[in-house]
């Protein structure tokens, strides 16, 4: 699956329960392989290391993937004067649930 389809799969399937700390995750053969040669390609970084670098910019591009929404506070102008609303798509509520998620990490109140 391509990391774009991934947000409209999310929103037609958004069920699901809060995950451990630490998690374990079984990846079909194809994608096995494709961590192997990269493996051998960087022998100085773990499959764990390659695995998190991997989901760090997957993360990273999702993000940028969500779609922008209009609403309907005007929060800047633009440089010809044109109104620039909020976003009340999906960006803002992951970066407040990330936010919240990381103070709870530094605090170690975080609750799975």
């Amino acid at each position: 699956m391509r990391l774009k389809n991934l947000v409209n799969y999310w929103d037609q399937h958004a069920r699901g329960r809060l995950a451990s700390d630490r998690m374990k995750v079984r990846i079909s053969d194809g994608d096995q392989e494709a961590l192997d040669a990269l493996a051998r390609q960087y022998p100085l970084k773990s499959r764990e290391d390659l695995l998190r670098d991997l989901m760090c910019a997957a993360l990273t591009e999702l993000e940028a993937c969500f779609p922008y929404r209009e609403g309907t506070r005007v929060v800047a102008r633009d440089e010809d004067g044109f109104e620039i609303y909020e976003d009340a798509g999906l960006t803002p509520r992951f970066l407040d649930l990330s936010k919240k998620y990381m103070k709870e990490l530094k605090n170690g109140s975080r609750v799975a």
